[in-house]
Parts: structure tokens; C-alpha cells; sequence
């Protein structure tokens, strides 16, 4: 097994694999060095003497400036380094040549651009399902407890074919004010709509602002077979009527059917949390190998976190199919570096206690790492909060990075799964499948039930090439049927982004 790798040629640092204890000997280049100090796995060591004020460099790029000159072989992390972003800044568009289809080629899936295919619940939309659930989802916070129950209550009687029966709780809905009361209706239509349900119910009080009658505007048109709407206020027994709407909805539900859909019916989140140094090596490139094969294969992929795009946003922009998703990437960027100073926050102090105790030391060394979720496609669209995405490729959306509050906006964007990499391992889950990513063996032998597909392997024998593909197999006996641990454990779990005044 490697002991440290050097990421890119230009790298100045390499990052240890394993912990290197004090006078570890290290090769580089025709050199025998050590090591300064123990080196923690998943840290940074220096391949050379640099000066303070020097530039560190990590995936070929900038992660910050050293506040200390570092001799050959000491150790790099938030001690000695800071970051270089600041506020502001001009954006220029330079179009990459972009790698993706000659990448995905390269052996396995993807030799062509040959149909993958996986089992789906069509909907009269026209769009595919990979659950049949049943879900409450209230428009406001006063009948969560009655949701609970009747979710409870009911999962007793569901149909064979229904795959559970959720309550999608929250504490919005009313009270709010402006863009804070759009964005909460946006999403719960969304998810209203949302093709994983085989039956929903929408359960509301009567007097809040986002009342029934309000979001059926923001609803539209939709499949009155798949979809109850309940106002508490207005019946004399809410649970019987509940229960009641709940048996109608799970005996049209009971008669779906999975059937054999093309990929480009499908559409997959990518996320990431808990990050550690390894991510950016195992799990992330895992990921974004996996996505360049599905988009090959007519796929659409949804990347989110913009606070983890700082940093390595001009990747992205000089990805974009054209200058003018350039340069709404750009307003996508500022955008959220606007709302970080509006609320009176630091704009890029964002790795947390655990990204750091796992070797991330700047926001540009977390997000360069976290940006390889989306492999080396181009970008082709850019979605609001709460916006339905509407075609395959690799999009953009404006959501924070919030474990939960980001998966939710996914799934409100048309994300049917969601492929999520972690270092540090969390047992949360999301309104959709969201199969949990190692990026190290540990995690995965210690939590194997939260963790469902291991990347750790590539630092031993494996190749990122080869975990992709095996990714991708299963992305799609999850949206065939197939449960996550999440799923295995009984969790589900949404979360609005809050943005507003509460009155």
C-alpha cells in the first residue's frame, strides 16, 4: 500500500495516506527525504523547502499562502496556512476543451455511448420514479405531529408494492415574509410532484400563508389519482379523513409497477459532507468518474454547495458550455458571497472541525477537492432553489452547503438519487436514496450500517477508473429497488433553506 501520493505533477505538497510517524523516509523525484513530525493520515507534508509567504500548491492549484517558512517533510495544515480568497474579484471565461466523453472511454462502461437502462415507476408526467412511497408533506409546521401519526398509524396497512409511508416534516409554512415564503412554497410543490411518490398527501391547518389553495398555484397541473390535499381546520376527525385519503392513495400506489426506463430518466444528485483529506483523492474522483459515464449514457447529474464551489469556481465557469452559463455561474458565485456579508459572515471560513481534524486546511483545499464530484463534463445550466431541472448533463444549483438543507433542494430539482461522499461518515438521510460514499476503509468497516459503497480501496489496489464503474452498477440497482442503509434503517428527513425574517 502507497504510504502519501502527490496529486497532481505541480503539487508542492503530497498528502499522507496512512499515518507517517516522525523520520519517515520519503523518495520524491530522486530525493531522500523525512518527515519533520508525524503526519496524520489525510494531512499534508512539503516535497520541498518553501518560504513563508510561499504559495502552497495541492490538485495543481493554490490552497493558500504559509504563515511560516515549512522545511522538506514538515507538516502543512492550519497552524502554518491560510487561505488567499478574498471578497470580490474579476471573472474572465476561458473555455476548457472539454475531457469528459474521451475520459469516460476509457475501458468499461462507456466504451460507446451504449443505453444503460434501469426499473422505474413511469408517472403520467412522463417522468420515472426509482421509490413508490407514500408521503405526507404539510404545508406548515402546526400539523407536523398529526402527519407523524398518521405516517405511523398507516404503515401498518400500506400495499406490497408501497415502499413506506413518510411524513416530511418542517417548521415552515407560515409566519414568513418575501423570497424566505417563495422559496418554502417552491420546494414543498416540488416535492409534491415529486416522481418517487406513488401517492401523496398534502396535509394542511387552514390559516397558515402557504395554505392549500395558495400552493396548488405553485403546483400546477398534477395526477389527482397520486395526489390528497387534507385541511385540518376544515374536518371534524383530521386523522380519520387522513387515513381515510391514505388508503385511496396506497390502493393506486399498490398497482404501480416497475418498468424497464433509458437512463435519461434519470437524474442524480451529487453531494458530499464530513469531508476528510482523502476525500478529494478517493471518494470525490470516484464520483466524478461515475457522473462523466452516466452523462455519456444520456444522464442528467445535479452538483449544489456553492459555499464549497469558492475556491474552485473558475473551474466550473471555464467548464461551462457557453459565456452566458459562464456568467451565470459568476452571479451564482456572488450571489452567495453577497448573502454570507448581508448576514454579517465571513465569506470563506467554511471547512469545519471535522473537515480539519481530517486533513482539509482551506476553504480552496476543500473545495478543489469537493468540485471533482462532477467530474470533468461541461456545465450546461445553472437552477435556482427550488427550480426543476428540465435537461441531461451536469447543472449547477444555488443551495448552501447544509448536509440535509442541500439534499432537499436536490431532490426538489428533479433528483431521483443522490450519491453522497463522506470522510468523517453520517447516518442522515434525504427525501430520495441516498447511497453514503467512504472515502477512506475505516469509516466503511466501523459504520457499515450508514455507509453503502467504500472508495477507501483506491489508495490500496483499486483505481478510480474501476470504483466509478462499480459505482455506477450501483446507482442503478438503487434506482431498480435496491435500499440504501439509510433506507434499511427506517430514515428519512427533509430541510427548507431558511433565508428569511420569521414574524
Amino acid at each position: 500500500m502507497r504510504r502519501w501520493v502527490q496529486i497532481h505533477e505541480k503539487d508542492n505538497v503530497a498528502v499522507a495516506l496512512v499515518t507517517m510517524e516522525e523520520g519517515t523516509r520519503v523518495t520524491f523525484n530522486g530525493s531522500l527525504f523525512e518527515t519533520r513530525e508525524e503526519i496524520p493520515k489525510g494531512h499534508k507534508f512539503a516535497l520541498q523547502n518553501l518560504p513563508k509567504d510561499g504559495e502552497v500548491i495541492k490538485y495543481g492549484s493554490v490552497i493558500g499562502r504559509l504563515k511560516t517558512d515549512v522545511s522538506c517533510g514538515g507538516w502543512i495544515h492550519t497552524h502554518n496556512l491560510q487561505t488567499t480568497l478574498s471578497a470580490g474579484g474579476e471573472y474572465v471565461y476561458q473555455p476548457e476543451k472539454n475531457e469528459a466523453e474521451g475520459g469516460a472511454r476509457k475501458k468499461g462502461f462507456g466504451t460507446s455511448r451504449e443505453k444503460l437502462f434501469f426499473e422505474g415507476y413511469l408517472r403520467p408526467d412522463g417522468r420515472v420514479g426509482t421509490r413508490n412511497e407514500l408521503w405526507i408533506i404539510p404545508t406548515v409546521g402546526c400539523v407536523n405531529e398529526i402527519a407523524e401519526k398518521l405516517a405511523r398509524d398507516f404503515e401498518r396497512e400500506k400495499a406490497s408494492g408501497v415502499d413506506c409511508v413518510t411524513a416530511f416534516t418542517h417548521p415552515y409554512g407560515c409566519s414568513q415574509m418575501g423570497e424566505d415564503q417563495e422559496n418554502t412554497r417552491r420546494v414543498l410543490a416540488s416535492l409534491i410532484r415529486h416522481p418517487n411518490a406513488g401517492g401523496i398527501l398534502v396535509l394542511g391547518l387552514g390559516c397558515e400563508n402557504s395554505n392549500i389553495e395558495v400552493l396548488k398555484g405553485y403546483i400546477g397541473e398534477y395526477d389527482k389519482e397520486r395526489v390528497r390535499f387534507l385541511s385540518c381546520q376544515e374536518t371534524g376527525d383530521e386523522l380519520g379523513a387522513g387515513m381515510e385519503a391514505l388508503r385511496e392513495l396506497n390502493r393506486h400506489a399498490g398497482a404501480a409497477r416497475r418498468e424497464k426506463t433509458g437512463v435519461d430518466k434519470l437524474v442524480v444528485g451529487l453531494k458530499c459532507g464530513g469531508s476528510d483529506g482523502l476525500s478529494g483523492i478517493t471518494a470525490n474522483p470516484v464520483v466524478g468518474r461515475f457522473s462523466d459515464l452516466f452523462l455519456l449514457a444520456g444522464g442528467a447529474t445535479i452538483l449544489t454547495e456553492v459555499p464549497e464551489m469558492f475556491g474552485a469556481e473558475r473551474q466550473l465557469m471555464n467548464r461551462c458550455k457557453d459565456e452566458e452559463t459562464c456568467q451565470k455561474t459568476v452571479e451564482l458565485v456572488q450571489s452567495f458571497q453577497e448573502y454570507f456579508l448581508k448576514n454579517g459572515q465571513t465569506i470563506y471560513e467554511n471547512p469545519s472541525p471535522g473537515n480539519k481534524k481530517g486533513g482539509i486546511s482551506t476553504l480552496e483545499d476543500k473545495s478543489l477537492g469537493c468540485v471533482q464530484k462532477s467530474g470533468s463534463a461541461k456545465v450546461e445550466g445553472i437552477l435556482r432553489y427550488g427550480e426543476m431541472i428540465e435537461g441531461p448533463g451536469l447543472h449547477l444549483l444555488n443551495a448552501p452547503g447544509n448536509d440535509l438543507v442541500s439534499a432537499t433542494a436536490l431532490a426538489a430539482s428533479g433528483a431521483q438519487v443522490i450519491v453522497f461522499t463522506t470522510g468523517r461518515g453520517t447516518p442522515f438521510a434525504s427525501p430520495v436514496p441516498t447511497i453514503k460514499i467512504s472515502s477512506n476503509t475505516d469509516v466503511y468497516q466501523k459504520k457499515r450500517h450508514w455507509i453503502d459503497f467504500d472508495a477507501g480501496g483506491v489508495v490500496r489496489e483499486g483505481s478510480v477508473e474501476e470504483s466509478g464503474e462499480n459505482l455506477l452498477r450501483l446507482v442503478l440497482r438503487v434506482a431498480s429497488g435496491e435500499y440504501v442503509q439509510a433506507e434499511k434503517n427506517g430514515f428519512h428527513g427533509m430541510a427548507i433553506w431558511k433565508q428569511g425574517v420569521t414574524m
